[in-house]
């Protein structure tokens, strides 16, 4: 048994009404990344310089040495540019939220002040602004309970939401089980919130509310090769991006864009008037919503509580999987058996997805045995229709489309093709009744009695397969 806990499903192609206060069309959400005095650098006791997102691209570690030209690359960002973001956006009564580093903040006691004056949410970035992709486990886990406990102590409170940058396949996880996180936003694969009650590696834990981030409306790709190089670029990613959500939300799909935004980066005068130019464009048009990343948090657990589905595929054991899933295939439970062996994650929780895996497993089978799925169908109106002893399913099926409500004559002829038919291609005539009426499936088997069986052969084929997908369209997500 294999199973994919990736998630490549989401909301599917029908996702949700955030139903944004005052009916906005899209949440535009910024954050101001306070890393500066939180990075890499021998006097904090790391082995090496800073070498992430700097003027300098393309930089190195230096190890065992000070860097003084990055060192004061991120110093402008405390000492010039936090302070004419704060002017910006308090002069535009935009509130923010913060990712920041502990250690960072605890270096810059005015600056924290002033966030908190100015009403903005100061979630944690972490305790220092490190890469964690190859840190042991425990040691991580101990830099987040440092990072929430000098947050605390700095800050004056505990951080309410998270977002460490560079994580390691853990850093979620831990996250969760450490508790006390009302979001955390360390995924980017979403444009709205969203509810994880998986840890990644296939666990279940107690359902965490995910807030998704950018990297792409964020600034950072000012420091990055073929990002952004002038104001003008940035304004136009930003402005494109939102015209887009704004246009769906109008047409009924809602949703939410993040901005990233870091002091060292957007601060810079050349670079801040693009975003002073995006602000106010926002705030020109009707229902926007500018909330706090806290403000989304609340929004959602009251509007959209955690409801787990009432029934997953990919989570079943075996016994439950063919049990519920058996009788798809008519009378084949063979075909549910081999497809619970499949690698299923949660994309093969709806109708669609887990229709796909039953059905790979009925076209990869061998003629006979998909001959054998083809004669354990019923006539249609025939002899077990009359006794009742079709499946629940087919006495569905065979009803909506008038099949137990015929006329002698309607019955006579059903009769006669149903034994035609047979005598023919040595299967029964098979049609996904639902889609049809009783008029509409006497057309089709005439048409069809003149096939030859290899077309026939395919044509029902194709038909057993619809007849799975409409029966998993009662019981799942379509």
């Amino acid at each position: 048994m294999s199973r994919y806990f990736r998630d490549m499903r989401g909301y599917g192609p029908s996702p949700p009404d955030p139903k944004w206060p005052d009916g906005a069309y899209v949440a535009v959400q910024f954050v101001v990344n306070y890393e500066e005095g939180g990075e890499n650098c021998i006097l904090h006791g790391d082995a090496a310089s800073e070498a992430f997102l700097s003027e300098i691209v393309g930089a190195t570690p230096w190890p065992g040495m000070r860097h003084w030209n990055m060192e004061s690359i991120y110093e402008y960002g405390a000492r010039a540019g936090f302070w004419r973001l704060h002017r910006m956006f308090t002069q535009a009564s935009v509130p923010v939220t913060v990712y920041g580093v502990a250690s960072a903040l605890a270096r810059s006691p005015e600056q924290v002040t002033a966030m908190r004056e100015a009403g903005w949410e100061i979630a944690s970035h972490g305790l220092k602004w490190i890469d964690y992709r190859a840190h042991p486990e425990e040691e991580e886990k101990r830099d987040l309970e440092n990072a929430v406990r000098l947050h605390t102590e700095v800050v004056g409170e505990a951080p309410r939401g998270l977002y460490l940058g560079r994580t390691s396949a853990n850093s979620v996880r831990l996250a969760v089980e450490y508790g006390g996180f009302d979001w955390i936003s360390d995924t980017y694969d979403d444009d709205l919130p969203y509810w994880l009650d998986r840890d990644g590696h296939g666990n279940p834990t107690r359902p965490q509310l995910i807030i998704p981030y950018t990297l792409d409306a964020n600034d950072m790709r000012f420091a990055t090769p073929q990002g952004f190089n002038s104001g003008d670029q940035f304004y136009a990613y930003l402005k494109d991006a939102f015209d887009t959500l704004y246009e769906e939300g109008r047409g009924g799909r809602p949703s939410m864009m993040s901005v990233g935004l870091h002091c060292r980066l957007i601060g810079r005068p050349g670079r801040a008037a693009s975003l002073r130019r995006f602000i106010d464009y926002v705030k020109g048009h009707e229902k926007v919503w500018l909330p706090r990343r806290i403000d989304i948090a609340e929004h959602w657990m009251k509007h959209h509580p955690y409801k787990p589905p009432a029934i997953r595929p990919s989570r079943m054991g075996e016994a439950e999987f063919v049990e519920r899933f058996k009788g798809i295939f008519e009378h084949s439970p063979w075909i549910a058996e081999r497809a619970f062996k499949l690698e299923l994650g949660p994309a093969h929780d709806s109708a669609a997805g887990l229709h796909n895996a039953l059905a790979r497993i009925f076209r990869s089978a061998s003629d006979e045995e998909r001959l054998g799925v083809l004669k354990a169908h019923p006539d249609l109106a025939g002899k077990l229709a009359a006794a009742k002893r079709l499946t629940p399913e087919s006495t569905r099926e065979q009803a909506a489309a008038g099949l137990d409500a015929l006329t002698d004559e309607e019955r006579a002829r059903f009769t006669d093709l149903n034994e035609r038919y047979t005598a023919k291609f040595g299967f029964p005539f098979i049609i996904a009744a639902m889609d049809h009426t009783k008029e509409g499936i006497l057309r089709a088997f005439q048409t069809r009695i003149e096939n030859s069986r290899e077309e026939e052969f395919a044509t029902a084929c194709r038909q057993v397969e619809r007849i799975a997908y409409l029966r998993l369209k009662d019981i799942l997500p379509s």
